[in-house]
């Protein structure tokens, strides 16, 4: 169908993404009896359609639409439809826009603001073939550029009404409503655009500057007019994905703001002037539609470069205080609720920030101290003092208890308003264990000094009576006096002998130089050796031998004999004969068994039978005995146990090595 028929009515193709403006706009060409309206479309691309289908007389274009806008349609348009004459139809009344668009091929730039009983003559202006005719048109009418062109005044709602009262009264309703709604297309705030002295910009919903202000321009090096009809996505650096990403978060998921920022283009040969960040705001009908969108284009190079510092300031300092693992370093509300976490806490308390973060820092405290609001004293303290520092129990997550040093200091704002607390703890049940540890280890060396010297003084005492009297009454002594005496001197003498060896090997241990001489010997030989000994020292021990079965094994003999040599003197002190000494040998292991008639150690002393310095009672032991039995069967990757007597099991002691 061809517009341009002398016995038709020219045809007209509405393209516009606002129903309400299309349904208006169709009124009134038809109710001028002067167009007929042959289709409509929301969009340019459907525009590409309906111009190939009906090529119109006239497409009424928007210029700002969704996928496709009308300024970037427009040439495309021109070339397909060949006779169609195209008005671009927008709500941007902006004398660089017309301009562009004529520049583009445009017949005419019409103002959404234009009174609507003038429309069908634009049109008809717009069909002349004269340009002139276009570009000159009677002062009455309202033209796009402005004031600045011959621009009326718009009516007032009395003159709007006065107009329509010549016709029914409710067509001239009907038309005051519809210019309502264009009025909802007209731009809104010119005057403080220009103004601006930040950069700002109207742009399509596809992102095509339909206006820009002074200060924009300025951070583009151009004029405001060089920037109308330019994609926002070449100023932006080439971001067009930001840009798009912009657009799409407004478009489908109905955000008021989005915001991304670029580098400003770079002089020829040079680097980007700086970095701007782009906000853009739709703005929208009555029925939330998108009309256009406006864009706050702001120059944060300076600000960047200030925030730049301050964020690696402070990045430094958040990774500093994360990474303190031996600190809890966590910030409390005026409240005491807990606001910041570090590693240290999460790693100290047990908690981490999802599980601690808005909870009072009291759930640290024992129970009983939750009681008398202690953690709020502390915090009154803090306040009161200037800091307070402590010792205490805290609680962990698990229920678990560490001995805690803390410190809680009140911070305050530039204002010196009371903002919180920074709290500081830090675990130091290791150093109060082994503060005890010390403690109990010098009460301990005390008492095996003391012990020594007993173990020292017995034998050496038995030695100096017997060598004194062997001296001076060696003739008027008998035989059996004689070997009596001589025998407690050799006993006394493998006391000191065992209490030196015991000492130097305990020494060695805790100096990690324990070294083992590895030899293959005989298991009888190893056991049996050890009872011979027991019975040359001391005659009326009772000692079994018993290894049923020969075997070769791999140990240092010295320090396996030593470990023997305990586990007889502790049997021989505190058991009760007859002591039997077993040795079997499995298949990868070597078990050694030392029983006793005896009762048994006491349940108290169990727990730490095997410790350094376990001792119970005046015994006269060092408590070394059997920690070296033990050191030294771990030092050959074994153990040692003990077992207590039940039903017809014996007290025993077991040695187990590898084979």
């Amino acid at each position: 169908m061809n517009g341009a028929a002398a016995d038709a009515r020219p045809t007209v193709v509405l393209v516009d993404d606002s129903r309400e403006v299309r349904a208006v706009v169709r009124r009134t060409l038809e109710s001028s009896g002067l167009f007929e309206v042959v289709a409509e479309g929301g969009d340019g691309a459907a525009a590409f359609s309906l111009v190939d289908r009906y090529q119109p007389g006239v497409l009424l274009l928007d210029a700002s639409m969704p996928r496709l806008d009308g300024i970037e349609a427009l040439p495309g348009l021109l070339a397909l439809g060949s006779q169609t004459k195209v008005v671009l139809f927008t709500g941007f009344e902006e004398a660089g826009l017309a301009a562009h668009a004529r520049e583009l091929g445009a017949a005419d730039v019409i103002g959404k603001s234009t009174p609507l009983e003038e429309l069908p003559l634009r049109l008809m202006l717009a069909l002349d073939a004269s340009t002139e005719s276009v570009r000159r048109p009677p002062a009455r009418l309202t033209l796009v550029e402005g004031q600045d062109r011959g621009r009326q005044p718009r009516p007032s709602r009395q003159s709007r009404e006065s107009r329509g009262s010549g016709r029914s009264g409710q067509l001239g309703e009907q038309r005051l409503g519809d210019e309502h709604v264009l009025d909802e297309h007209v731009q809104q705030f010119r005057d403080l655009f220009d103004r601006a002295a930040i950069g700002m910009a109207s742009l399509t919903i596809n992102g095509t500057i339909v206006r820009a202000n002074r200060a924009l321009a300025s951070m583009m090096s151009c004029s405001p007019r060089d920037l109308v009809g330019v994609d926002y996505g070449r100023l932006a650096h080439h971001a067009w994905d930001r840009l798009d990403n912009a657009l799409e978060a407004i478009a489908t998921s109905a955000e008021e703001l989005a915001s991304f920022e670029h580098p400003l283009p770079a002089p020829p040969g040079g680097e980007p002037a700086g970095t701007v960040r782009v906000t853009l705001a739709p703005i929208r009908d009555s029925d939330g539609e998108i009309l256009y969108l406006f864009a706050q284009v702001q120059d944060i190079s300076a600000l960047r470069v200030a925030e730049d510092d301050l964020r690696r300031s402070e990045e430094m300092f958040r990774l500093l205080v994360a990474a303190v693992g031996e600190y809890a370093i966590f910030m409390l509300d005026t409240d005491g609720r807990v606001i910041t976490w570090n590693s240290g806490a999460q790693r100290i308390k047990g908690y981490t920030a999802e599980e601690i973060l808005g909870r009072h820092f009291g759930v640290f405290y024992p129970e009983d101290e939750r009681a008398t609001r202690h953690p709020e004293r502390n915090l009154e303290a803090a306040l009161r003092e200037g800091m307070l520092a402590e010792r205490g129990w805290r609680v962990r997550k698990d229920g678990t208890r560490f001995w805690a040093s803390v410190v809680i200091t009140p911070v305050y704002d530039d204002t010196g308003t009371h903002i919180g607390f920074a709290k500081v703890t830090r675990d130091q049940t290791a150093e109060l264990e082994d503060e005890q540890a010390r403690a109990s280890s010098a009460v301990q060396q005390a008492q095996v000094m003391a012990i020594t010297a007993h173990e020292l003084r017995n034998p050496t005492a038995v030695i100096d009576g017997s060598a004194s009297t062997l001296l001076a009454a060696w003739d008027q002594l008998g035989d059996p006096e004689r070997h009596a005496l001589l025998g407690g001197i050799r006993t006394s003498a493998g006391r000191l002998q065992r209490l030196a060896s015991d000492l130097t090997t305990t020494s060695r241990l805790d100096g990690e130089t324990l070294q083992l001489s590895l030899q293959d010997v005989s298991l009888t030989d190893l056991l049996c050796g050890a009872a011979a000994r027991m019975r040359t020292t001391q005659h009326d021990a009772e000692v079994v031998c018993d290894v049923p079965h020969e075997a070769v094994v791999t140990v240092d003999p010295v320090r396996l004999g030593q470990a023997l040599d305990n586990l007889l003197d502790n049997a021989m002190r505190h058991g009760r004969p007859p002591l039997t000494l077993t040795g079997s040998a499995q298949q990868d292991t070597i078990r050694i068994r030392l029983t006793d008639a005896g009762s048994g150690v006491a349940a108290e002393l169990v727990p730490r039978l095997f410790g350094r310095y376990a001792v119970a009672g005046p015994s006269g032991a060092t408590g070394l005995g059997l920690y070296l039995v033990r050191e030294i069967a771990r030092s050959h990757g074994g153990d040692a146990r003990y077992y207590a007597p039940s039903g017809q099991h014996p007290t025993t002691f077991e040695i187990s090595i590898p084979r």
